[in-house]
């Protein structure tokens, strides 16, 4: 058996994070070793340290690479030094909480990529009031058949709802097939309410664009070539990969912001560590301004209000709980 490379210490901001198995092969297609995670997380560090501030935060960690076993793992892992900022949740339908991670610092992003953390999938809200969202999250998730092309389409569909809304959407790619778009809403409702608003939205969506869009809510029921808009991500402890998070694929993806203009070119599959550090140094922070503007979602629940009236209340849709006992 080779011996283990010996650790490395980093000086991240004010901290020292110690990174043991530095040479340790994450991505085997690539060749790329947890030292290289590490600095491509440092190399993003304004982006992905924005992305997560204050939301509580469940890891995927690979401790052997991505072609091991995967953990979703909610509760912080054990060891934390005392500066890891933590934020405690409760799921009383299993009478338990977990303490997750809460970001405010880069050098927490480096620790647990230390403990093998590849995947940073936070919470739409923060931890000043974790029961009311200040991310209205959408989700354009293509089903098996569904070509590139047709998520570019009803992405400027979406875009084109928003602006007549007077909403700012911020775009990224999801580090695999789909494209996110986040907004800003004010934190005053609760999950039942943004995910009654996203699923109004994902309505329209579907009525400007229906060879393209489905709403449907069970997956055998929808069109194998349709963009599925999931309104779903936005019910209590659902989470997706945040902005400037690597995905667990052989390619290393990223799922990295874009601009409006980029959506008709971008190629999601040519964003990875290799290539998303440049591009950052390059542009910089592309959701840096999201915080500026917060879009109240009033109107989308008055639309919602008006589908439910049509017969359209999901009657027979339950929303997800997102709690699981287990890996806690």
């Amino acid at each position: 058996m080779a011996a283990s490379s010996p650790a490395v210490e980093l000086a991240v901001g004010d901290r020292t994070v110690r990174v043991s198995n530095p040479d340790r092969v994450y991505f085997p297609a690539l060749g790329a070793t947890k030292l290289d995670l590490v600095r491509y997380y440092l190399a993003v560090g304004p982006g992905i340290v924005n992305a997560l501030r204050e939301r509580p935060c469940m890891l995927h960690r690979f401790p052997t690479g991505i072609e091991g076993d995967k953990v979703h793992q909610k509760r912080l892992p054990a060891g934390a030094p005392p500066w890891v900022g933590t934020v405690r949740l409760h799921f009383p339908r299993y009478g338990l909480h977990a303490d997750e991670l809460c970001v405010t610092e880069l050098a927490e992003v480096i620790w647990a990529v230390q403990m093998s953390t590849v995947e940073f999938h936070p919470w739409n809200s923060r931890r000043a009031d974790t029961e009311r969202p200040d991310e209205w999250r959408i989700d354009l998730d293509p089903m098996p058949d569904c070509p590139f092309s047709r998520v570019r389409r009803v992405a400027h569909v979406v875009h084109e709802v928003l602006d007549e809304l007077g909403a700012v959407g911020w775009p990224k790619t999801s580090g695999g097939r789909g494209i996110h778009v986040y907004v800003r809403i004010p934190p005053t409702h609760g999950f039942t309410d943004v995910r009654r608003a996203a699923l109004a939205f994902a309505r329209e969506v579907e009525r400007r664009a229906p060879s393209d869009v489905t709403t449907t809510w069970w997956r055998k029921d929808r069109d194998p070539a349709a963009v599925f808009v999931d309104y779903n991500q936005n019910a209590r402890d659902h989470t997706i990969a945040a902005a400037y998070s690597v995905r667990g694929v052989a390619e290393a993806r990223v799922s990295t912001p874009i601009g409006w203009d980029e959506i008709d070119d971008v190629e999601p599959g040519d964003l990875t560590i290799a290539t998303v550090p440049a591009r950052f140094a390059r542009l910089g922070d592309l959701h840096a301004g999201i915080d500026d503007a917060a879009f109240p979602i009033d109107p989308l629940l008055g639309w919602a209000d008006r589908d439910e009236r049509d017969g359209l209340s999901g009657s027979g849709v339950p929303e997800p709980s997102g709690e699981e006992p287990d890996p806690i």
